[in-house]
């Protein structure tokens, strides 16, 4: 590790079903910096009665309700309307909008750190090189992976099992955990639950809406 290239042995976690690649992260952060056991995590969904549903603030709350010191910033403090009619949202949205928007009111008082604002990439590396990692929710449509030999279409990095829409190229909601970059060559090293090996993409290709870091 240097101050120009930052690789973390952040261990890979695959998720299990579609809905889950928080999950999944958050697995793969807890036994990176604090680890606890099958039965400590699944209590702890149990308690916050995650469902297939899993949106940044519940990882957020996860991440505190085990002991992770953490910062969610997000640049909207609850749900953003303009995603209504998405197909990624549409199926929960309605029921899910004021259960997500209460988690924002009682984040404070919970001891959820969350944060309006926006992150840099230069901000996500010098956390990086304090050893730290991000989950960061990102648009799998905008994804590239520059170790692939052949071109690779976004759909490669959806979820597994959630099926292609490249006739339909809308946001597509994903979670991966940002563990490493080379400033040489502008990429961005991340672990993704959908696969089993670690993928890269370039800094230009990793937009994100939020970003849960350890602190």
């Amino acid at each position: 590790m240097t101050d120009d290239a930052v690789l973390l042995n952040v261990p890979v976690i695959r998720q299990l079903y579609h809905w889950d690649c928080g999950l999944a992260c958050s697995r793969m952060v807890l036994k990176y910096l604090h680890p606890v056991t099958d039965e400590q995590f699944q209590s702890a969904c149990w308690e916050l009665k995650l469902t297939e549903s899993v949106w940044t603030i519940d990882l957020a709350y996860l991440m505190c309700h085990l002991g992770v010191r953490h910062r969610l910033c997000t640049q909207t403090l609850g749900v953003d309307k303009g995603f209504r009619n998405q197909s990624f949202y549409r199926k929960h949205f309605d029921t899910e909008e004021d259960r997500v928007n209460e988690l924002f009111v009682k984040a404070e008082s919970k001891g959820v750190v969350v944060n309006k604002c926006s992150v840099t990439i230069q901000e996500i590396q010098a956390h990086l090189v304090q050893g730290h990692v991000a989950i960061v929710l990102v648009n799998a449509v905008l994804l590239s992976c520059e170790l692939c030999s052949a071109p690779v279409k976004y759909c490669c990095f959806l979820p597994a099992g959630q099926p292609c829409f490249c006739r339909r190229p809308e946001y597509q909601g994903h979670f991966v955990v940002v563990c490493g970059f080379n400033r040489s060559t502008g990429c961005i090293f991340y672990n993704n639950p959908a696969y089993s090996d670690r993928e890269s993409t370039s800094a230009g290709h990793l937009r994100h809406r939020h970003a849960t870091k350890t602190v």
